[in-house]
């Protein structure tokens, strides 16, 4: 794929929403479109987890992809948006992970994440989906030490501050690799690099919450990217959603 030069904003409520109602309104919205936030309001990730980034500090953004892959195996697109997005802040000196399906580690703290959605627009055979990026660049170790969960930055783990939209022109650079990898060949042509990146791999995880609650140890991931999870009783299950602890 390619990417169009980004449309930035001073502040917006958030990209993914603003993009999502765009389509609604019937806005023909061309693939690679990015639109940029320098502070975004009300961002969102998976479970509608609130996002809101500071200026200057965190790197918000999404874009518009069209796709002719079925719904099942967009299930995986975040996962390859994952690998481009860890090999750019790979190139800031930094060992990045991923956590399935979605999110991006720097020593098991959460250094961004990412969210797909599907829109009900489709473009001839084409699903348009909406995948919205946050990095955070420049939070200090204050802002992350109030977080829920460990988080980390840029700043944090190099020493050194970064103009967002610097930060935003290397994942472009590295996002359309991976893209196109799955584009054409789904999920088992990441495979093997996103195993080698996942933090989780071969141990016991817990997944899901309550009566959805499962656990085992992460054998692997089938060819739309779901978990092989091979439970107490040594029989391996496909898990298709649920945050991994």
């Amino acid at each position: 794929m390619k990417f169009l030069s980004p449309e930035w904003h001073d502040k917006l409520s958030s990209t993914n929403t603003i993009l999502m109602d765009w389509l609604k309104e019937g806005v023909v919205i061309p693939s690679g479109f990015v639109l940029a936030a320098v502070e975004q309001t009300a961002g969102h990730g998976r479970r509608n987890r609130h996002w809101i980034s500071q200026p200057g500090q965190d790197l918000t953004f999404s874009f518009l992809l069209r796709t002719k892959h079925d719904i099942s195996g967009i299930a995986s697109l975040p996962m390859s948006v994952a690998l481009g997005a860890a090999s750019a802040l790979d190139t800031f000196g930094m060992l990045t992970k991923t956590k399935w399906p979605n999110d991006l580690l720097v020593r098991e703290s959460k250094i961004g994440g990412i969210l797909c959605q599907k829109s009900n627009i489709r473009y001839a055979q084409e699903y348009a989906i909406i995948v919205g990026i946050g990095i955070n660049v420049n939070m200090q170790e204050t802002d992350a030490a109030s977080m829920d969960k460990p988080a980390t930055s840029l700043r944090i783990e190099t020493g050194k501050m970064y103009p967002i939209k610097e930060v935003l022109d290397i994942i472009l650079e590295m996002l359309p690799h991976w893209i196109d990898r799955w584009e054409v060949g789904g999920f088992p042509s990441i495979r093997e690099e996103w195993i080698a990146r996942c933090c989780h791999m071969g141990k016991h995880i817990i997944i899901g919450e309550g009566k959805d609650q499962k656990s085992g140890i992460l054998e692997g991931f089938g060819n739309k990217g779901q978990i092989l999870l091979r439970g107490d009783d040594g029989q391996v299950r496909d898990v298709w959603a649920g945050d991994v602890e």
